[in-house]
C-alpha cells in the first residue's frame, strides 16, 4: 500500500497557488508535494475555491500523468480519516453516473441479502445526472448524515448502510466534487479517478465494483475514454491491493423508464419486487453478482449473478431495502404505498407525431430537462425538487403508433413555461423512424483486477 500522505506540508516548502495554476495551465507536470500542498491549502483556506476551480479547469484541459493522478488520489484520500475492516466481505459499487441510474438501491440490498457488507457512501447530483443521496432523501425521514461510528456500527450489524459524504471522509473531495459540478469540469479521467478512489478507499471497502457508463448520456461519451477510465481505476485498485471488477455499460438512453428522484425510488422498489424493466434488472443483477464474487460468497461471477437473482425471486433483497429505510429513520411504508413519496400532481403527455420505431433518445438532454424542472441543481446551493420527472413509455427499438404517448412529464402547474420548452426540445430529442434499429449492447466490457 502507498505510504500514507499526511496533510501537513514541510514549513520550509513555499508554493504559490497562482504559479501552480499557471504551471498546469501550460501543460507542465505538478510534483507530489505541489499537489499535496494545493489540496491541503484548499482545506486550510490558503487556497481559495476560485483558485481550486482554475486548477480543475487546467487539469480538465491538459490532463494528468499517471503519477500526478496517483498523487492527487493520495492527497484527497488522506485529507481526512480512513476506515479499515477485516476480512474481504466489505464490497462497494460505484457508478460514474447516468440518467435514470438507480441501480445502487437495487444491487446494494441484493448483495447484502447474499452476505456482502455494503458501505454505500454516495454523492448528490452532478451535472445532468441524478444523485443517489438526493433520491433516497425522497423517502421522508431517511437520514443520510451519520457519524463514522454510526456508519461502522450499522454496517457490521445490518450489512448495509447508505450515507452522504461526511466531513471526515476525503473532505477535500467533498469541496472539489461540488466545484466540478458547477464549473464544467466533471468529464476528466484524473479527476473522476481521484474522486471515486479517495472515497472508496477511505470508507474501508476491500473490493469495488465499478459501473462506467458510456454513450450520449454519460460523462465518458466515447467508449475509448470509458476504457481509459476503467484502466485508471483498476491501476489505482492494484496500487492499494484491492479487488476490482470494472463494467462498461450503455448510457445511450436512460437506464430503466423513470427519471427523477421519487420516481426512481418507485422503480427501484418495483425492480426488487421482480417487476423492473429488463435493462435495469440485468445491470443490477450483474453488478451485484460481481460484488458477491469479490466478497468470496460465490466461486465465480456467474454464480454470484445466480445468487443475486434468487434474492429478488425470494423477496430477501426487498426485505433488506425496507429494513435499511427503517433503520435510517425513513418511512418504510413507501415499499407498499408510493403515495407516501412526494410526486408532482400535473402530468403532461408528449406524443409521437408519426408511427414507426424509436431510434434515438437524447439521454443527456433528458437529464438536463429534469434539472430544468428542479429535479437537479444548476448551482450548488439549489434545492432539489423530489417530485418532478419523466416516465418513458417507449425505449429505443420499441414500435410506436402516431398519437401514442412517448413520455409522461410530471411537473407542477406553475411550470407551464418550462414544460412548453421541454415539449419543443423533445421533438429533437426523441427520434422515430420507419426502420427498426439494431439492438445495442447493454454491457460492452467486463474486466477484473
Amino acid at each position: 500500500m502507498p505510504k500514507k500522505v499526511t496533510s501537513k506540508v514541510n514549513k520550509q516548502t513555499h508554493f504559490n497557488a497562482y504559479n501552480l495554476i499557471a504551471k498546469k495551465r501550460d501543460g507542465k507536470t505538478l510534483t507530489d508535494e505541489e499537489i499535496k500542498w494545493f489540496i491541503n491549502g484548499l482545506l486550510t483556506g490558503d487556497v481559495a475555491e476560485y483558485q481550486m476551480s482554475a486548477l480543475l479547469m487546467a487539469i480538465y484541459l491538459n490532463g494528468m500523468t499517471v503519477k500526478e493522478t496517483a498523487a492527487l488520489t493520495d492527497a484527497m484520500l488522506y485529507s481526512g480519516e480512513t476506515l479499515t475492516f477485516k476480512g474481504k466481505s466489505v464490497i462497494d459499487k460505484h457508478s460514474t453516473g447516468g440518467v435514470g441510474d438507480k441501480a445502487s438501491f437495487i444491487l446494494g440490498p441484493i448483495a447484502a441479502a447474499c452476505g456482502v457488507k455494503v458501505p454505500m457512501m454516495a454523492g448528490r447530483g452532478l451535472g445532468h445526472t441524478g444523485g443517489t443521496v438526493d433520491k433516497i432523501e425522497s423517502v421522508k425521514g431517511f437520514k443520510t448524515s451519520l457519524s463514522l461510528e454510526q456508519f461502522k456500527k450499522q454496517l457490521q450489524k445490518e450489512g448495509i448502510v447508505l450515507i452522504g459524504q461526511t466531513k471526515d471522509i476525503a473532505p477535500a473531495d467533498k469541496v472539489i466534487y461540488g466545484l466540478r459540478d458547477v464549473t464544467a469540469t466533471v468529464e476528466s479521467i484524473p479527476l473522476i479517478t481521484a474522486s471515486i478512489m479517495s472515497k472508496k478507499l477511505a470508507e474501508g471497502a476491500n473490493g469495488i465494483v465499478m459501473d462506467i457508463k458510456t454513450g450520449n448520456g454519460a460523462f465518458m461519451a466515447d467508449i475509448k475514454d470509458a476504457k481509459a477510465l476503467a484502466k485508471s481505476l483498476r491501476d489505482t485498485a492494484k496500487r492499494f491491493n484491492k479487488g476490482m471488477v470494472t463494467y462498461i455499460t450503455d448510457m445511450n438512453q436512460p437506464l430503466g423508464n423513470y427519471i427523477g428522484n421519487s420516481l426512481e425510488i418507485i422503480e427501484s422498489i418495483e425492480t426488487l419486487k421482480g417487476n423492473g424493466p429488463k435493462d435495469l434488472t440485468d445491470v443490477s443483477v450483474k453488478l451485484a453478482g460481481a460484488m458477491i464474487y469479490l466478497a468470496g460468497k460465490a466461486k465465480t461471477i456467474k454464480e454470484g449473478e445466480e445468487k443475486a437473482q434468487k434474492s429478488i425471486d425470494n423477496g430477501k433483497a426487498l426485505a433488506v431495502f425496507k429494513k435499511l429505510i427503517k433503520v435510517q429513520g425513513g418511512d418504510d411504508k413507501v415499499i407498499e404505498d408510493y403515495s407516501r413519496l412526494p410526486l408532482a400532481k400535473t402530468v403532461t403527455h408528449y406524443t409521437a407525431s408519426k408511427s414507426g420505431y424509436v431510434t434515438e433518445i437524447a439521454c443527456k438532454q433528458m437529464g438536463l430537462h429534469c434539472v430544468a424542472l428542479g429535479g437537479g441543481r444548476k448551482k450548488a446551493s439549489d434545492k432539489v425538487d423530489m417530485g418532478v420527472g419523466f416516465i418513458l413509455k417507449k425505449k429505443i427499438g420499441d414500435k410506436v403508433e402516431k398519437g401514442e404517448t412517448l413520455v409522461e412529464i410530471l411537473h407542477h402547474k406553475k411550470q407551464s413555461s418550462e414544460v412548453e420548452e421541454i415539449m419543443k426540445s423533445l421533438k429533437k430529442d426523441i427520434k422515430v423512424s420507419n426502420i427498426k434499429p439494431k439492438k445495442s449492447k447493454l454491457i460492452y466490457e467486463m474486466k477484473e483486477v
